[in-house]
């Protein structure tokens, strides 16, 4: 079985260099720098910033310091975001299992007793019941609920988290 590749090159080409560690990283690797729970919610680091100068240098460091837990975050938003959304959880799971029975079939026919589907009745039929299933799961709103969610947590985080006070003194002496 081949490991799981991300085409990530077609998502983040467009941001210029500021993506570039997170295209030569594999998966096993991007979370081998995953920071352990007691340095994520360290609640001596956390204060208030003085001005706008200091979030930005604060959100700056703590995006490429704390990346990986801030993909476990949004992971886990997800999930809950699809636990709570049943009817959209349904929806996913059909077309997912749907598709593979599909492409079991291999192109041959389905035959039900007296009924005999070939493959593009079938896709057919899936996209009917899919699209308003679908749409009545609402995906755009859990979609835009899930961006605000990481957003307002993410750059919550970055923008609170102090830097390590090592952190701070090398960058005065520059």
């Amino acid at each position: 079985m081949s490991p799981l590749q991300i085409p990530i090159d077609a998502i983040t080409s467009r941001f210029g260099d500021r993506f570039n560690s997170v295209r030569s990283q594999s998966l096993g690797s991007r979370f081998a720098n995953l920071r352990p729970v007691s340095e994520f919610f360290d609640f001596k680091r956390i204060s208030k910033p003085a001005n706008f100068g200091e979030v930005q240098s604060r959100v700056n460091y703590n995006l490429s310091y704390f990346s990986s837990n801030y993909v476990v975050v949004f992971v886990m938003l997800s999930i809950y975001s699809l636990l709570t959304n049943p009817i959209l959880l349904f929806v996913i799971i059909l077309v997912t299992v749907s598709l593979y029975g599909i492409g079991k079939l291999e192109g041959r026919d389905l035959e039900l007793g007296v009924a005999r589907f070939n493959t593009s009745q079938l896709y057919t039929g899936l996209l009917i019941i899919a699209v308003p299933l679908g749409l009545y799961g609402s995906p755009i709103t859990t979609a835009l609920w899930l961006i605000g969610a990481t957003g307002v947590t993410v750059f919550g985080h970055a923008a609170f988290m102090d830097k390590p006070i090592e952190n701070a003194f090398s960058e005065e002496a520059v």
